[in-house]
């Protein structure tokens, strides 16, 4: 089964932090862009039949888009596609503002489950993160979007921000635990270049150092583990049986479709992506493709990606030399082998996930 990624590069505001593609929201543009995305539906469905069962809109912020803009993408999918029985539909979700009624359509036009960018129950930390919205606002949209009849529910949360510390993040845990959410996706903050975080020298003097933020994440792990989340990759958590089934094909090297300008796909046998401008995407009548590999999800990319989950790998799949250091990998605490013999990293193993993957290489 393939998944399909849908790319909305549109924001109402940059986060400071953000070196995802997105430009500003204008009206007309969004809606050539939602044309020119279902043009590349349409051929891709026709030409190849694909069975799929996960849909993602991600961004940018997704939810953006009207609602009658979502059901015309949704309705030419299911023209399109084949879809699976509980294909797995998720959008990204930006919790400003009392939307009743747009999670009220949202959930009739087909999308089964949300990922709200909450990323802090801190009002200071999300105004250092430039966020628009406030923890009233993570609340009331959670709780709305449950009311509405959203079962499938993700929040995202932002480690080792600036000024953070323990007793912060665990005010941002009990609040996120408190909450009718089945998954939770947690990520140690990156500072990228160009980005508006990256320039700012008074914030950048506050990050925690590596140890700290080591400690953030652990103490992320054990809290939301405590509460019923299983960790199953590096930075997400889930309930049983709500895994996200898109995400997943990421770490299994499955088949995933990108739609958008700078969405990325894995189909074919191929990794390419497509480029960043809007322009070309809106007007070409399919979206220009860069290849990056042709032979996607060799062993070693798997390896890689694998290590990524608490699965982990069969210790069959290393070379002699990368065996020999698993029992010093294993003393160390950054890997363990598993009851159906597979070794994966620790939690402790995937706050060096870097440097333990490449051990393995």
């Amino acid at each position: 089964m393939t998944g399909i990624y849908i790319h909305i590069p549109f924001c109402a505001k940059k986060c400071n932090y953000c070196d995802f593609f997105s430009v500003s929201y204008q009206k007309q543009l969004v809606e050539n862009y939602v044309q020119a995305i279902i043009r590349n539906i349409k051929y891709y469905g026709l030409e190849n039949k694909i069975k799929i069962n996960t849909i993602y809109f991600g961004g940018g912020t997704p939810s953006l888009l009207s609602i009658e803009q979502i059901t015309r993408i949704l309705n030419v999918c299911a023209k399109y596609f084949i879809f699976a029985e509980n294909t797995e539909i998720t959008l990204e979700y930006n919790p400003s503002g009392n939307r009743k009624n747009y999670l009220h359509d949202l959930r009739l036009s087909g999308v089964n489950r949300l990922s709200i960018g909450t990323q802090s129950f801190s009002d200071t930390q999300l105004k250092l993160l430039s966020r628009t919205h406030s923890v009233q606002d993570n609340f009331k949209t959670v709780l709305t979007a449950y009311e509405q009849g959203f079962t499938n529910i993700s929040c995202d949360l932002i480690l080792a921000t600036p000024y953070q510390d323990k007793n912060l993040l665990a005010e941002s845990l009990a609040n996120l635990i408190s909450l009718p959410i089945t998954h939770c996706s947690a990520y140690l903050l990156q500072i990228e270049e160009q980005t508006a975080l990256s320039k700012n020298q008074e914030l950048l003097t506050y990050l925690p150092d590596d140890d700290m933020s080591a400690d953030f994440y652990l103490q992320t792990v054990d809290a939301l583990e405590s509460a019923g989340f299983q960790q199953y990759e590096i930075s997400s958590f889930a309930k049983t049986g709500f895994q996200s089934q898109h995400n997943l094909k990421y770490w299994h090297c499955e088949p995933y479709l990108g739609i958008g300008a700078s969405s990325h796909s894995c189909y074919q046998n191929k990794r390419f992506f497509v480029p960043k401008d809007i322009k070309k995407f809106c007007d070409m009548p399919k979206q220009e493709i860069n290849i990056i590999s042709e032979s996607a999800c060799n062993t070693e990319e798997k390896i890689m990606l694998a290590l990524r989950t608490t699965e982990g790998i069969s210790e069959n799949l290393l070379s002699q030399q990368a065996k020999a250091k698993i029992p010093i990998l294993a003393k160390a605490n950054y890997i363990i082998k598993k009851s159906n013999g597979n070794i994966a990293l620790t939690p402790k193993g995937f706050v060096v996930s870097n440097a333990v993957i490449s051990e393995l290489l």
